[in-house]
């Protein structure tokens, strides 16, 4: 869950709240919740109105550990397909050469996946799943923009994606899978 912004009387958003629940639940499968407080817990976390009332529900939780994994090379291709899982916090480096991303049947066990490109040179495709969301605000392009046409999700409850660094001289593009 993302830090407590300064405001803590804003109100909670769907996405907030879904992510505190996820929280709770791997926690509570991880053994680090006994069962006697998880119900009080997730009605905490479902009737929260603010961030101080969300807080309040994850208190108690250890840090949890973020799942980041990092691909890289210097040159040549980079390329994920099929049923691979996909880590909570993707970084992505590369020097010289391509990338090729393929989500379309990845197995993505987290509501928002973080997928962070530092890339100099060179092209990168990105397949998200049909009904993914995605968000290109925090990358960065040098000189060519990234192509990405936005399509309304098929069936609501998609993965939201969030590309975010820095392209030098190459291009980005994004689509989403047909089937």
């Amino acid at each position: 869950m993302p830090p407590i912004p300064d405001d803590s009387s804003r109100p909670v958003s769907e996405e907030d709240r879904d992510t505190a629940i996820e929280r709770l639940q791997n926690a509570y499968s991880r053994g680090q919740i006994p069962h006697e407080e998880m119900d009080g817990l997730l009605h905490q976390a479902l009737t929260a109105k603010t961030y101080a009332d969300l807080a309040t529900s994850l208190a108690s939780l250890p840090e949890e550990q973020a799942d980041t994994s990092t691909i890289g090379a210097l040159s040549g291709r980079i390329r994920r397909r099929g049923p691979w899982r996909v880590p909570r916090n993707l970084k992505v480096e590369s020097a010289f050469g391509k990338v090729h991303l393929d989500l379309a049947r990845a197995v993505i066990e987290h509501p928002v996946v973080d997928i962070e490109l530092q890339l100099t040179t060179g092209q990168a495709k990105i397949t998200v799943p049909r009904d993914a969301v995605v968000d290109v605000e925090g990358l960065r392009t040098v000189w060519k923009d990234s192509h990405y046409k936005p399509r309304r999700p098929s069936r609501p409850g998609g993965p939201k994606i969030r590309i975010s660094g820095t392209m030098g001289f190459g291009r980005l593009k994004i689509r989403h899978a047909r089937r």
